[in-house]
């Protein structure tokens, strides 16, 4: 059962060079009189939003829970997976896997239900990860300041470092079209955009988008993200839901549902994927909107 909840809105590239600008403000996103909406509460610390393709919402209670729990479009809460805490990211892959963060367990793991994980890698501190559709696998490290790649075709440790030097890197989001990959930093205000190479490494590092901040030089707490299905990036942070057009200028902040308890995850789920679902402290909310996600 879902639950409204309605607060005030404040409104308002990575790309190749021939994309023309233009300005995308949030009312071409944001329906009138459309609030959140409580999905869940009574967690002790909800992360790891994760969709798949039919709308189907998922995430941990990284704090307080042992698995994965799984939202329908209905709003019915169930257990998918249990018996791995401690998940801070996760994403679905190819053949339909379960990919996961354990950044306590210094692993990443594919999970399906019924089944054993399955480790990936081990002796790592991932907090967030995305793949690509032809198995590209990319995690932050945010204690090592790291950012990895991970081929998951073929067999072999094929783990490698491919950005350093973000201050604290967080959330991890990948463009539409998979040529772009965008790393929140969760002290400092730029999100940074690689260009994915044909080997998977990154490269034409760049700045393209600058996150507003509640204070000169405080941190911008930028976490998760998420882009919908025209090329707009959607970030978490301290002030709200930050939305960037496909060339990373700002279009606006949607305020978070309870702005006394952390903004740390965003994507697009539910019916349609037509809903922005965030996790905010101890709960989960969602407010359907007039993009689309892309179903990952």
């Amino acid at each position: 059962m879902f639950t409204k909840a309605y607060w005030i809105l404040g409104a308002g590239m990575f790309a190749t060079c021939s994309i023309s600008a233009q300005d995308m403000p949030l009312t071409q996103i944001l329906i009138e009189n459309e609030g959140w909406e409580k999905v869940v509460d009574g967690m002790k610390f909800c992360d790891a939003c994760c969709t798949d393709s039919s709308g189907n919402f998922y995430f941990t209670d990284v704090a307080g829970g042992d698995g994965v729990k799984k939202v329908t479009h209905e709003g019915q809460v169930s257990d998918f997976i249990t018996g791995v805490p401690g998940i801070s990211g996760m994403q679905f892959g190819p053949r339909g896997k379960l990919y996961a963060c354990q950044g306590r367990s210094r692993r990443i793991v594919a999970l399906s239900p019924g089944k054993l994980p399955e480790i990936i890698v081990a002796e790592v501190r991932p907090n967030d990860l995305v793949i690509t559709a032809d198995g590209h696998l990319y995690f932050t490290a945010t204690a090592t300041r790291r950012v990895y790649h991970l081929n998951l075709n073929g067999g072999g440790n094929r783990l490698q470092v491919v950005a350093t030097d973000i201050a604290k890197p967080n959330g991890i989001a990948l463009s539409a079209d998979e040529g772009t990959l965008l790393v929140s930093d969760h002290m400092d205000k730029e999100v940074w955009f690689f260009r994915i190479e044909n080997d998977g490494t990154l490269g034409c590092r760049a700045p393209y988008a600058s996150l507003r901040l509640s204070a000169e030089n405080f941190p911008s707490k930028g976490d998760g993200a998420d882009v919908d299905a025209l090329g707009r990036y959607y970030v978490s942070s301290e002030l709200g839901v930050q939305m960037f057009d496909p060339t990373g200028r700002m279009g606006g902040v949607i305020l978070p549902p309870d702005p006394n308890k952390p903004l740390v995850s965003i994507v697009f789920s539910g019916a349609g994927l037509e809903y922005i679902y965030v996790a905010n402290g101890d709960a989960v909310y969602r407010r359907r909107v007039k993009s689309r996600g892309t179903g990952r």
